[in-house]
């Protein structure tokens, strides 16, 4: 191919936008010392990012997740997330050096006044009447 028009390319690529800002994102790529896939044949980065282009060795598929890749600031990342663990002692239990364990202590009066103030659950249809 001698020289390189737009509508070689358009064949590959159908959106004439979509062609300059590919072209240009590996002309770049070109530039940063990617290698070329076909001759260079004296020509500047962007005549040769359009002949891979019209050549068909370089997919714009693969040319548009790169670019899409190269804009991206900020790549989320699934972690999940951090789960808040409790304390098991307290900043004064663990001062206490004693060496003694304490437990609080509820009479059977405490523990009949609670279950007292408890509400039996409602009896439903479903029971099996």
């Amino acid at each position: 191919m001698a020289r390189v028009t737009v509508e070689d390319c358009i064949e590959k690529v159908d959106n004439r936008f979509d062609l300059v800002l590919l072209a240009a994102h590996r002309a770049r790529m070109i530039s940063s010392g990617q290698p070329i896939t076909i001759d260079r044949d004296n020509d500047k980065n962007p005549v040769v990012a359009l002949r891979e282009i019209a050549d068909g060795t370089l997919t714009p598929a693969d040319l548009e997740e790169d670019f899409i890749h190269s804009l991206q600031k900020h790549v989320e990342v699934d972690e999940p997330e951090a789960e808040v663990v409790p304390a098991l002692m307290t900043a004064e239990a663990a001062a206490d050096t004693s060496g003694e364990v304490q437990f609080d202590r509820m009479t059977e009066e405490d523990l009949l006044r609670g279950l007292e103030g408890l509400v039996p659950p409602a009896a439903s249809d479903d029971d099996g009447d």
